[in-house]
């Protein structure tokens, strides 16, 4: 019994388009438009931004958080973006990059959020698993200090919380 040859990859997939749909030169359709590079937010970081941006604005309503605090985080914040922004342009132009580590010191000295803004915006340092592990154990020391300093949660060892 003879069987007939199976077709081979290229002829098996060869179907034309619809006909609604023009071809571009080389007899290939056209790509589908893409969609705008716009961040997909993790529910880690929605939600780490929210309970920092709660807290601090609980504590200060509460407990009385001197203003410079809110301050030293923005600045920081900035301060990491820029860094994370800065390592990504290195990173594509293999030039001499940042050093995880000091990505990780500088969300620990309050530049978190802007460490996650950079994580998620541009799409930097959000894929290395042992890196985001890190980060974020950054993110809960910074965020236990934040409450050990500015909330009655350890009252006797906590230097600068004032009781209002």
């Amino acid at each position: 019994m003879n069987r007939p040859a199976r077709p081979t990859a290229p002829q098996r997939h060869a179907a034309s388009p619809p006909p609604s749909m023009p071809r571009r030169a080389g007899g290939r359709p056209p790509q589908r438009p893409r969609r705008p590079n716009r961040p997909r937010w993790r529910t880690a970081s929605l939600a780490s931004l929210s309970a920092g941006i709660a807290l601090y604005v609980a504590a200060s309503l509460r407990w009385e958080v001197p203003w410079a605090v809110g301050l030293v985080y923005a600045l920081m914040s900035t301060f990491c973006y820029l860094a994370y922004m800065g390592d990504k342009a290195a990173a594509q132009s293999g030039q001499w990059r940042t050093s995880e580590s000091r990505l990780l010191w500088l969300g620990l000295a309050c530049g978190w959020p802007g460490g996650v803004l950079a994580q998620e915006v541009l799409r930097h340092k959000s894929a290395k698993v042992q890196f985001r592990r890190s980060f974020w154990l950054t993110v809960l020391i910074n965020l236990g200090g934040f409450m050990l300093a500015f909330t009655p949660v350890l009252e006797p060892w906590t230097p600068l919380y004032r009781v209002g």
